[in-house]
């Protein structure tokens, strides 16, 4: 678990950071926005609530200490190359077909997509560890009956 600085301040309620839960059994991650005027009363119970809820063991560790926290900081990187690809260098703009890039509205999502994809350790997504199943998106059930439009379909859509 880690605390990450937002790109910019983000949404209406003006997020400027996030942090970052990873489950070390699961391989799942979690990601809420927060502000860093929280003061320490906000900050526990955001923790109280997102956190210790979920029947989570802490283990707490030194910053950037790599046996502990190598999870955390490899997903941190991973969220932060991701919202820098979508978020057009921070602002909260809406492109031609009216889809919002901002970041604290996209955040939900990494987490999501992260979830419910094939983890290289275990050979199973995160959600199917956690609740013996994954859920389907539509992309799913397109992908299924690709070969049968065209031979080249399936490998455009894995681009």
């Amino acid at each position: 678990m880690d605390w990450v600085a937002g790109p910019v301040p983000g949404g209406k309620e003006n997020f400027k950071a996030f942090l970052v839960k990873v489950d070390r059994y699961r391989k799942s991650v979690r990601c809420l926005p927060f502000h860093k005027e929280d003061t320490a009363m906000d900050t526990a119970l955001l923790f109280w609530n997102n956190i210790i809820s979920t029947c989570t063991n802490l283990e707490f560790s030194t910053a950037y200490h790599p046996q502990t926290d190598f999870l955390a900081e490899r997903m941190i990187q991973t969220m932060k190359d991701i919202l820098r690809r979508f978020c057009a260098y921070g602002m909260e703009y809406k492109d031609h077909e009216g889809y919002t890039h901002d970041w604290v509205i996209l955040l939900p999502e990494i987490p999501l997509s992260y979830n419910t994809s094939k983890h290289s350790t275990t050979g199973k997504s995160p959600s199917l560890v956690e609740k013996e199943w994954t859920p389907l998106f539509p992309a799913d059930h397109l992908k299924e009956n690709l070969l049968t439009v065209h031979p080249t379909a399936k490998d455009f859509h894995d681009m």
